[in-house]
């Protein structure tokens, strides 16, 4: 029996089963049409597969990518129905080609004539909500699902979060009796946490999942340029071992995924030049089909190696621009930049779909899901207060009834200030890493006109104060009644209210140099050289020469 992924929605129930299909067994149409089909199929628990069964898992995951694939924009207008797959060595400029055509122009990038859409420039209209680059490194917030990344996208543009339209989903799947496929959902939960290796679910049974970095390692070697001659191969390290283990291995790229990738178009670089572009399904003249088995990608950089031109004395560069398809893409360009007759310049009323105040929730709203799912940032910084507020509840025990002087005073308020900072210097330097972390998103959603940077900024200073009160209130309740300091209600609130203010000071320091600097590197010197200053100018008298 092999298992088989379905296009459905997936749904956070039931993470145990997937439906399986007889391996051998014969096509719908030839058996009793859907009923055969659905009779063929059981649900089977995907934690008692075997390393076989795994294997054909994940064999036919590839190969049957373009069964999967769902279509959502067919023939919408003129050539919008095409993909193009961009190949080429490293430092040839695919990378710099595909960010200047989604209006990311590098301040080191030469640039001669004009960049156009449809004959309208740069300047008349904002290519960013029309375009757009995404990276094979590309990352959102490790702490949000993929299903709430999409949610908070769709609020930014005013959209909504679809839940009711997902519910009447789940409604409809019922009343069918459709059986929803939750390792679908098992998949796409632990590839939303970055570089997360294992997922716990209700049950507590951990699942070993590979990387899914080491998944995309196939599509690598399309985009970043690395050697193509090499084949991953990852053995299943605990498949043997471990019944609650499911691993796969990573194999090397099939003629079917391939193909599903550039069955539109596709376009060969070399450096600083184009060799080749033509639609896929096109039989280029005088060249040899591919040999069977022959990984497509090594063949493209095998023909167009400096060796083999050397070997050959041509130049597919040159022979590509005194072609009759370089010709024809030529008049496609001219067609193509000429804007069509009565067509408008593309303009947009504002520069963000939503007002600020729309803005700013969507924001409070993703960093609180951020927040409340990253222990090791607020965890780690509560139980630091509580240990540190024990010890020094003991170091200073009952002083507060043993004042005789001014001196015990002073011995006190030098105490405070001692844990203060020291606390203070905790929460700066914590927040460094876990704000620096989220920039990179950040800065991607910005550019795309998603929110504007107050809305953002704003939303990280208010999401701050719960949890810095939460900590101030443990420094109180652990502190005061140990050193057994006076109590009223004017002396305890300022006690609390000194603590608080410091706190915010330090995190919103933190806040503020990881958002002037450009690395997190950088920001930790600045933050050793803010902790000096404030050590030498906040609470000591320096003794006049």
């Amino acid at each position: 029996m092999a298992p088989t992924i379905p296009n459905r929605e997936p749904s956070f129930h039931n993470q145990h089963g997937t439906q399986a299909t007889s391996a051998d067994g014969e096509a719908p149409g030839e058996n009793g049409g859907e009923e055969a089909a659905a009779a063929r199929k059981r649900v089977v628990d995907v934690t008692k597969l075997g390393a076989l069964e795994r294997h054909v898992f994940i064999e036919r995951l590839i190969t049957k990518i373009e069964e999967d694939n769902l279509r959502l924009l067919t023939k919408f207008k003129e050539r919008i129905d095409r993909m193009t797959l961009l190949l080429g060595p490293p430092g040839c400029g695919k990378t710099t080609l595909l960010k200047a055509l989604s209006g990311k122009l590098d301040q080191s990038l030469k640039v001669t004539g004009e960049i156009t859409y449809n004959g309208y420039k740069f300047n008349e209209f904002i290519p960013q909500k029309t375009s757009a680059y995404i990276s094979q490194y590309d990352q959102h917030i490790s702490e949000m699902t993929v299903r709430e990344t999409l949610d908070f996208s769709a609020r930014c543009q005013g959209i909504g979060d679809r839940a009711d339209i997902m519910e009447e989903i789940c409604r409809k799947e019922k009343q069918a009796g459709i059986i929803p496929e939750p390792d679908i959902d098992t998949y796409i939960k632990v590839v939303s946490e970055k570089d997360q290796e294992q997922y716990w679910q209700h049950h507590e049974v951990p699942y070993t999942f590979v990387s899914v970095d080491k998944f995309v390692n196939l599509f690598h070697k399309f985009h970043v340029g690395q050697k193509l001659t090499e084949e991953p191969s990852i053995p299943p390290t605990k498949a043997e071992t471990d019944k609650k283990a499911l691993s796969f291995d990573v194999y090397p790229s099939r003629w079917e995924l391939f193909k599903a990738c550039m069955d539109r178009e596709w376009l060969l670089m070399k450096r600083n030049s184009f060799v080749h572009v033509s639609k896929s399904s096109q039989s280029i003249p005088r060249v040899p089909n591919i040999k069977q088995n022959y990984n497509p990608a090594t063949w493209m950089l095998d023909i167009t190696s400096p060796s083999s031109q050397a070997l050959l004395g041509l130049d597919f560069a040159s022979l590509y621009q005194e072609s009759h398809l370089f010709k024809e893409n030529e008049e496609l360009v001219n067609k193509l930049r000429t804007p069509p007759e009565g067509s408008e310049e593309l303009q947009f009323s504002t520069r963000f779909p939503q007002n600020g105040w729309q803005q700013f929730k969507a924001c409070l709203w993703k960093q609180s899901l951020s927040y409340w799912r990253s222990p090791s940032y607020n965890l780690a910084r509560f139980a630091f207060v509580t240990v540190c507020s024990l010890i020094f509840g003991a170091l200073l025990w009952r002083k507060g009834k043993k004042i005789e002087n001014e001196q015990d005073i002073l011995d006190i308020l030098r105490s405070v200030f001692i844990f203060m900072q020291f606390t203070g210097i905790g929460n700066c330097s914590s927040v460094l890493p876990f704000v620096a972390a989220e920039r990179i998103v950040v800065y991607r959603e910005r550019f795309a006109g998603m929110y504007s940077s107050w809305a953002y900024s704003l939303a990280q200073v208010i999401i701050e104060i719960p949890y810095i009160f939460l900590q101030a209130a443990l420094f109180l309740a652990f502190t005061y009644p140990a050193i057994d300091l006076y109590w009223s209600v004017s002396k305890v609130f300022w006690y609390f209210y000194s603590m608080f203010c410091l706190l915010l000071c330090y995190n919103y320091m933190g806040l503020l140099l990881v958002s002037l600097t450009p690395s997190f590197q950088l920001a930790s010197i600045f933050a050793s050289i803010f902790y000096n200053i404030t050590n030498l100018f906040s609470g000591y008298v320096i003794p006049g020469p």
